[in-house]
């Protein structure tokens, strides 16, 4: 009596780490699988520090393998399909991913991993401790020596997996050409964008002797600048920005065609807006363009105000503002800030007073009376 309960404890504790296992695969694909966009970018960093550029033009396609991969070893550790094989192929993944990790760690070669997406923000340190973490468990799975069996023919095993596979990638595909139906990023619906504590910034203004070469910085405007002696022997050379205080949101700088910051201008606009994003208008989807364009048109006939951001400048941009018949005030921003605020090119976010009402794909994009059906809610 005594051994068969040593056995049942042994069982139950062997499942509680395959579905422990399971749970984190499963956690980890979904993040990146909502957002495949986002995990291409992660890709294309990898390929970059690791020299194989010839895959760049793979990258999305490598993202959709990778994390389908993940998801299904997942699904087959939960409910036990193929147990054997599986074990042995999340081990291979453990390992690679563990080595690839402790790379990272240890020369820094990639500041975000990715590895839960943008919902679970590990360090390089830490993604590794806990890729240790699992392949321990991994190897604990192996070696059990009587698993379970599946009670389900293996032909049957390979159908469901099969399923569940074309399944996921059924669900990047539609989170790919729409928006992420979950939003892990700082620009998600309802947000309040606005800077906040604005009236806490310190500017430190930095002035030389003309005569003896000695610096001082003063708090502005707490320096003697109606000093007309002070002002004839000291000069102006530098500035520095104390905005610990201040409490931004977002990490995206909009700056007009002169380099002007507009940021907190744009953001904390009262009324109703429609920001239209590009981060490259060379790479922006045509036809999303022409749509833009024509709402554009519609909306400041409604006295809703439109600006496109982006991250192409000089006379490229001006060539394609020709194109795409870019009437519109445009602001530039960061390209890789852009591609965090909407994982579309273009697309387009409905703000009034800083807060986001709605976020578009321009494969979804609205019409005027869905923006005003909006405005009136």
């Amino acid at each position: 009596m005594k051994k068969g309960n040593e056995e049942i404890k042994e069982h139950l504790f062997f499942k509680i780490i395959r579905i422990l296992v399971g749970l984190v695969f499963i956690f980890s694909s979904f993040v990146k699988g909502v957002d495949p966009v986002g995990t291409s970018y992660r890709v294309e960093d990898y390929l970059l520090v690791y020299n194989l550029d010839f895959l760049l033009s793979l990258k999305f396609a490598i993202a959709i393998f990778l994390i389908t991969v993940e998801f299904l070893v997942g699904f087959a550790l939960i409910f036990k399909l193929r147990y054997k094989f599986t074990v042995w192929v999340t081990l291979f993944l453990m390992l690679f991913f563990t080595a690839v990790t402790w790379f990272d760690a240890e020369d820094n070669l990639v500041l975000d991993c990715g590895c839960f997406g943008d919902a679970i923000k590990l360090t390089n340190w830490q993604t590794f401790y806990k890729n240790i973490v699992l392949l321990v468990l991994v190897l604990i799975l192996l070696i059990q020596k009587k698993p379970a069996k599946q009670k389900l023919h293996p032909i049957i095993q390979n159908v469901i997996i099969i399923l569940a596979g074309i399944g996921f990638v059924y669900f990047q595909i539609y989170n790919y050409n729409h928006l992420p139906v979950i939003d892990f990023r700082d620009w998600k619906v309802g947000r309040d964008m606005k800077f906040k504590n604005l009236d806490k910034e310190k500017i430190y203004l930095t002035y030389k002797n003309k005569n003896t070469g000695e610096l001082k910085e003063y708090l502005s405007p707490d320096y003697p600048w109606k000093d007309s002696v002070w002002r004839a022997n000291w000069e102006f050379v530098g500035k520095r920005i104390d905005d610990t205080q201040v409490i931004k949101p977002h990490n995206v700088i909009i700056e007009d065609k002169d380099g002007n910051d507009i940021t907190n201008e744009v953001i904390s606009n009262k009324g109703y807006q429609i920001l239209i994003v590009s981060y490259d208008l060379n790479e922006a989807n045509g036809e999303g363009m022409a749509n833009a364009s024509q709402l554009a048109k519609e909306a400041q006939a409604e006295g809703i105000d439109v600006m496109l951001i982006t991250g192409t400048y000089d006379d490229e941009e001006s060539l394609l503002k020709k194109m795409y018949a870019i009437d519109y005030p445009v602001a530039y921003a960061d390209e890789t800030e852009l591609k965090a605020m909407i994982r579309s090119n273009p697309g387009f976010i409905l703000l009034h007073n800083g807060v986001i009402l709605k976020k578009w794909h321009y494969n979804d994009i609205p019409t005027i009376k869905e923006i005003n059906d909006l405005i009136k809610k």
